[in-house]
């Protein structure tokens, strides 16, 4: 990290806090108050996949916040569990339920204005599918491979979809940008709106299976390497 992408951590946040939620709370922060802003109003029923992650804990509790009601997926009774304290008012657990019918029945059959999917080819159908007309696909990662080309005509046979491929780095390409997202996240965390679950620590050495419980699906929250 270069200097000029360096904040300044502001009293009432601890460094373990700084240290676990950075990349995922700023990527909250964009996907919830700036991607996804002119599609919500208070009120609305949005869609998260893996609910559970990292990313997915944070913004359950930012999407409640803000006053929206955060759908959420998850693999398991525990991590379904997990979902509901940080925010989910409702949690599918896919590997029993049909996303795309559980979203139907809650929504009464409307679909979601729109879907957050850091999933990728797993989920890519469902996200689609769940969608109202006129929706938002937010497809802002590839945990289960990228998705396969597909034809600008399925938007259209879906409800005249919107689809963005955002990134952090486009959201905090500036100084302002940045500095405005690190503030934006710092508020929200010292407010206590949002609190920072770090559920797994490693010593640095063991570096390497911190990344093997990553890439398995084994570890839930933030996770941090320590000293």
């Amino acid at each position: 990290m270069g200097v000029e992408q360096l904040v300044h951590v502001p009293k009432g946040v601890t460094d373990e806090q700084a240290a676990a939620i950075m990349l995922k709370g700023m990527t909250t922060e964009y996907l919830v108050d700036q991607c996804a802003k002119a599609w919500l109003k208070k009120g609305d029923i949005v869609l998260f996949h893996a609910a559970a992650g990292g990313v997915g804990l944070l913004f359950g509790q930012w999407a409640k916040a803000r006053g929206y009601k955060p759908i959420g997926t998850t693999s398991s009774p525990q991590k379904a569990a997990l979902a509901k304290k940080h925010g989910y008012k409702w949690v599918i657990d896919y590997s029993k339920e049909n996303v795309v019918d559980k979203v139907k029945e809650i929504t009464k059959g409307k679909g979601v204005p729109v879907v957050f999917d850091g999933v990728g080819k797993d989920t890519w159908n469902a996200s689609l599918d769940s969608l109202q007309p006129r929706g938002l696909l937010a497809s802002f990662g590839n945990a289960s491979g990228p998705v396969a080309p597909v034809p600008p005509g399925v938007l259209n046979t879906k409800g005249s979809l919107y689809l963005t491929r955002p990134s952090l780095g486009a959201y905090t390409a500036t100084r302002k940008d940045l500095e405005a997202s690190a503030k934006s996240l710092f508020k929200m965390v010292k407010s206590g709106k949002v609190k920072i679950a770090i559920d797994q620590r490693y010593p640095l050495a063991e570096a390497g299976q911190a990344h093997i419980d990553l890439e398995g699906r084994k570890t839930t929250g933030q996770t941090i390497l320590v000293p």
